[in-house]
């Protein structure tokens, strides 16, 4: 990677904590992996945090070192983009619990000299947010001139505008929610039983036998990709087309097209992520309630903020529908903070916000400069 820090700086810093969590307990040290594009300003005031979703990492903008990809979001951030580091300090950081170099199941217990597996304590949304805080504390950031992300990341965004609204000058909250349905909970459990069945699972402690329970993790991922696609996006894309071949086998091989398109996903998804961190996350996901946080009324998590927000949601996402992020907005309205809102029109369901959208681009960027020229 290049050292010009326009282009992006890798780094996992070691803080000494403690970080104290939702569930109660005391997390110390924390590692936190994160990358920074762009050079924050003399007066601190240009720096903007980008938040992942579930499955993503800190490479936001830069290739993945696993798959060689490139960075998540290269179509909203990155030179001539919405988020641009000629004009931004860009972080990103790999949220706790994850795999790719943050605090999490998969890392060393310093207590034992042994990964943590499913001793590593259950965490929230919120505590994900209180590590990003202790990064951006040692980064010398006091306060951010935005915070974006998208699905779990625009949660993410919400908990840090309704945690710290001190520190947050504009929210982007992006094909979001604002708490977890029955539904989405009923999604990842399916997928946490794929994986604790998986007999390689061995109740978490796999990482010394070096044979986790891919086959497990790859259904898991398999069930919730189907959540993140739309009905027409699938016919569109596959319909009833044969995988070839010219006639139906009569057997359980990948006869269809969309079948063998789950499957390399599902396959893929197993060489970058770790089995343990998806039952971590997923559970997270599932205790996210923003309006329980705060007395059981959503508007108070926001009353008396002075954080202007920004709501984007897709007309053909069924994971994190448009009246998800209208009851968002009601309760924003309700609380006196400044918002707005859109719905985009995509064939491409959840997934819309991380694929090419000009007029997401047109959305984020007009928002952000109507900030930053107040």
């Amino acid at each position: 990677m290049s050292d010009d820090p326009r282009f992006g700086l890798r780094r996992t810093v070691t803080l000494p904590g403690p970080l104290r969590l939702d569930g109660g307990g005391l997390l110390s040290p924390v590692d936190i992996a994160y990358e920074t594009y762009g050079t924050l300003n003399g007066d601190a005031s240009n720096a903007i945090l980008i938040c992942h979703a579930l499955t993503g990492d800190h490479h936001v903008a830069s290739d993945h070192p696993v798959t060689g990809k490139p960075g998540w979001w290269v179509k909203l951030v990155g030179p001539g983009k919405p988020i641009d580091p000629a004009r931004h300090f860009i972080i990103c950081s790999n949220v706790l619990g994850s795999c790719l170099g943050s605090s999490g199941p998969a890392t060393i217990n310093p207590a034992t000299g042994d990964p943590w597996a499913m001793t590593f304590p259950v965490i929230t949304i919120r505590d994900m947010v209180r590590a990003q805080a202790m990064l951006l504390d040692h980064l010398g950031v006091q306060r951010l001139s935005a915070v974006v992300g998208g699905s779990m990341g625009g949660m993410q965004a919400l908990s840090w505008a309704a945690t710290y609204p001190e520190r947050v000058a504009s929210a982007v909250v992006i094909a979001a929610t604002a708490r977890h349905s029955a539904q989405n909970i009923a999604f990842h459990e399916v997928g946490r039983q794929a994986v604790m069945a998986d007999p390689k699972w061995r109740g978490g402690d796999y990482y010394a036998a070096g044979d986790p329970p891919a086959a497990g993790l790859a259904v898991a991922r398999m069930a919730a990709h189907i959540t993140y696609l739309s009905e027409a996006g699938l016919t569109a894309k596959f319909g009833r087309k044969l995988q070839s071949r010219e006639a139906k086998t009569f057997g359980f091989d990948a006869d269809f097209q969309v079948e063998s398109y789950l499957r390399h996903q599902g396959l893929s998804f197993t060489d970058r992520f770790d089995a343990n961190s998806y039952l971590y996350i997923t559970r997270a996901l599932d205790y996210f309630d923003l309006a329980e946080e705060h007395g059981g009324v959503l508007a108070n998590a926001f009353r008396g903020s002075a954080t202007r927000f920004c709501l984007v949601s897709f007309d053909t996402d069924w994971l994190y529908p448009t009246a998800e992020s209208r009851t968002i907005v009601h309760a924003l309205n309700a609380a006196g903070a400044p918002a707005s809102f859109v719905e985009l029109r995509s064939p491409f369901g959840h997934d819309a916000f991380l694929l090419d959208s000009p007029e997401l681009n047109r959305v984020v960027d007009g928002f952000l400069r109507a900030g930053e020229g107040r």
